[in-house]
């Protein structure tokens, strides 16, 4: 029996090495080649091995980067090569499906595109970037097959906004595990104290500004640690000048070793995540797998992903205020519906398998029609 085939296109690529769409394919890769010929498009710089298979996957190569404004031009060439030779296309991200209208009539290729999270929505971009990429979406939408949300609120919104029934399915986090602190303690000295921890993009939809300010202006007990991409941008180079002398806040670079990653989320004290804009998170759900006790931006896409278990602060005062009474926080039964909630919904066997009944639901419906 001959596999239907099945190309990725939207990411950096795999091995993944960070970001949510790249932790998505590395784990979907565990089962989805088992059903389907799967090839996944990679950014060339990015990976200097050029491995031809990952996870029994093919991996093309494309001489353009994955990210900024080239990332347009990435995805619009990765569809065009994939549209005539594969059954299928996951299309992960909106930046390249503004050629989707001008290949579908000349493509038997079914198109599966995750929209994301609402990405001109975010306060990085433009108003001409904004324009672009809602006008994108709404080309994912209109010549998709088949529309991935990742948040129930991010459904809703593609059903108010595009009157179109899109399948719900979110991330993944059991790729996540606790570390002892013990061979890390000279490395990161705080990991012998309590501590704030969070890790995310330094975007200004994060909130990054106002979680530095409500340490800053007060004495708060534990030191506030931020691993990010401080150099990626004017403002993340502007907040690193401005705070990362000041007693209390520790501000690294991104850590690609998952290990290092690991050792510093799994150990904090208290979780704060700030982000405002987009679906579930992968931050997020994996903070919840590791069992943290989570302070939340309190939008509703945040409280959607942790079932209204977390605790939330919808401003800068609030903030402040949880900072000054971590202790009279039910710390215990924060991390267990954590936990609880994580393992009942974000396991990445039941999330592959949701992706690939969507791919078993076109090829039934080819059969049928």
């Amino acid at each position: 029996m001959i596999n239907k085939s099945v190309a990725i296109v939207g990411t950096v690529g795999v091995p993944a090495n960070y970001g949510g769409f790249e932790t998505l394919v590395e784990n979907l890769l565990n089962l989805l080649p088992n059903s389907y010929d799967v090839t996944v498009f990679c950014e060339s710089k990015a990976f200097p091995e050029k491995l031809e298979k990952y996870k029994n996957a093919d991996l093309i190569y494309i001489k353009l980067r994955a990210n900024g404004f080239q990332s347009i031009f990435y995805d619009i060439f990765s569809i065009l090569k994939s549209f005539r030779k594969y059954d299928y296309i996951l299309i992960l991200g909106v930046s390249g499906t503004i050629i989707l209208p001008m290949i579908k009539p000349f493509s038997s290729a079914k198109i599966v595109t995750n929209i994301d999270g609402l990405e001109w929505k975010r306060d990085k971009w433009g108003s001409y970037a904004k324009k672009f990429l809602k006008f994108s979406e709404r080309l994912a939408v209109k010549y998709s097959d088949i529309v991935i949300t990742d948040n129930k609120h991010i459904q809703n919104y593609v059903m108010e906004e595009y009157d179109t029934e899109s399948t719900l399915i979110a991330y993944g986090a059991d790729h996540v595990s606790a570390v002892e602190v013990d061979l890390y303690l000279k490395k990161f000295p705080f990991l012998r104290q309590h501590y704030i921890f969070t890790v995310c993009r330094i975007e200004p939809e994060n909130n990054i500004e106002m979680q530095l300010q409500a340490f800053a202006d007060q004495d708060i007990e534990y030191p506030y640690v931020i691993v990010g991409n401080w150099n990626a941008s004017d403002y993340g180079t502007d907040l690193y000048k401005r705070y990362a002398r000041i007693k209390g806040l520790i501000l690294y670079n991104p850590i690609y070793d998952f290990e290092e990653l690991n050792v510093l989320r799994s150990n904090c004290y208290f979780y704060l995540h700030g982000h405002s804009a987009g679906g579930t998170n992968p931050s997020l759900v994996e903070a919840m797998y590791l069992g943290l006790p989570i302070l939340a931006f309190g939008v509703n896409y945040n409280i959607e992903t942790t079932f209204g278990k977390a605790v939330y602060f919808d401003n800068s005062e609030e903030l402040k205020q949880l900072l000054m009474s971590l202790e009279s926080l039910d710390r215990d039964t924060i991390m267990k519906d954590m936990l609880r909630l994580a393992k009942k919904n974000y396991s990445w066997r039941a999330i592959t398998k949701k992706y690939i009944k969507v791919f078993k639901q076109l090829e039934l419906a080819e059969t049928e029609s």
